[in-house]
């Protein structure tokens, strides 16, 4: 026990040189003004115990780095303005970022990616703020030797799965080194889309039955949402593939030969998200179609019955022009006699009748009115 502490106390040195701890308050801008400091979360684990605290000045982090065989840094999102540069540049000063990596974790809505630095590892991911709605924000991982740190944009994440696991000691995370954790995070991330993808699923299970069994008005906006729902996942998500791909091929020091199979396991995930995806964006499109082909359909039907309307008033349209001319019969005997003849009006009339049923029979004999066996 004797021999630990001195053992202890030089490993808390090395680490106070490496990470340049000593000094460096977020608190406080470049004039030495005071500013709106980060919230920063800390759990530290290793295969015996954890420990679970929130820390308000960076130089006590020093304590668990000496401590524990893990340690996961969260900082929560600072506002805007020259105080975030200012904060963002102090923690790389401490972890030793690359000022690129800084500039990605500033200016968010980046796509998924992975950049390797010299003893840093750099991973940007599309993270769902709530379950079962369609709004992402950027979670940013650095990974190091024996550490994790994550910048939220928004102070909510899906990642309390992970905390749970740390917690209560489940699975093997607790007995793995900082690139299992990420890959936990990572799985978390992916694995998240899922109960959105079933809520999308039942959304347009729903709008099928709807178009199916009659047209409404409000469909083609529905259908719109979910097409735009589907590409804001699949934009999300298509990057976060690459970036996984990237990890399992590419040989990174950080990443383990353990970690990268379990990282094929988060493609895969990540694989089906995306068939999922293509599969939502190709139903949607078709009941899109199949309700602009009700749509045409029924705007056939009604002119169908304006057409055939219009064609049986032909027939007494043009006898009544016809008899509406009152030429002069005085003036000459060809001059429409019918005008003279006592049962002129009924003869007209009986005339517009049988036209008009004589057309009628003629649409009916040609099919154009139905199927002349009754089915329509």
């Amino acid at each position: 026990m004797a021999s630990e502490l001195p053992r202890q106390k030089r490993r808390q040195e090395r680490i106070t040189a490496e990470f340049n701890l000593p000094g460096m308050r977020l608190d406080v801008d470049a004039a030495g003004q005071p500013s709106v400091p980060p919230a920063i979360s800390v759990i530290a684990y290793g295969p015996d115990g954890f420990v679970e605290k929130q820390v308000s000045d960076i130089s006590d982090l020093i304590t668990y780095f000496a401590n524990w065989p893990v340690t996961w840094v969260n900082v929560d999102p600072m506002g805007e303005g020259p105080a975030v540069r200012g904060a963002m540049e102090k923690f790389a000063q401490v972890f030793n970022l690359h000022e690129l990596a800084v500039d990605d974790i500033i200016n968010v809505h980046q796509r998924s990616k992975v950049e390797e630095y010299d003893d840093h590892l750099f991973v940007v991911i599309r993270m769902l703020i709530e379950p079962n709605v369609v709004d992402t924000e950027q979670l940013s991982i650095f990974l190091g030797k024996n550490y994790l740190i994550t910048f939220r944009e928004v102070p909510k994440d899906c990642l309390e799965p992970v905390r749970e696991k740390i917690r209560k000691g489940r699975g093997r995370i607790r007995h793995e080194k900082a690139d299992y954790l990420m890959y936990a995070i990572i799985d978390a991330v992916v694995d998240s889309y899922f109960p959105l993808l079933t809520v999308l699923a039942e959304r347009i299970d729903h709008i099928e039955e709807e178009v199916l069994q009659d047209y409404k008005e409000q469909a083609p906006s529905e259908m719109y949402q979910i097409r735009r729902d589907v590409l804001t996942i699949r934009r999300a998500i298509w990057p976060a593939r690459e970036a996984l791909n990237s990890l399992i091929r590419d040989t990174m020091p950080m990443v383990s030969e353990t970690t990268r199979v379990y990282l094929r396991d988060c493609y895969d995930h990540a694989i089906r998200i995306i068939d999922l995806l293509e599969m939502y964006r190709e139903v949607s499109s078709a009941l899109m179609e199949v309700h602009f082909t009700r749509a045409s359909n029924k705007l056939n039907e009604v002119m169908k019955v304006l057409t055939i309307i219009t064609t049986l008033f032909i027939p007494p349209t043009l006898i009544a022009g016809i008899y509406g001319m009152n030429f002069n019969t005085n003036k000459s005997p060809l001059n429409m006699p019918e005008l003279n003849w006592y049962l002129g009006y009924p003869f007209a009339l009986l005339l517009m009748v049988v036209l008009s049923l004589g057309l009628y029979v003629y649409l009916y004999w040609k099919g154009w009115l139905g199927d002349r066996h009754g089915k329509h």
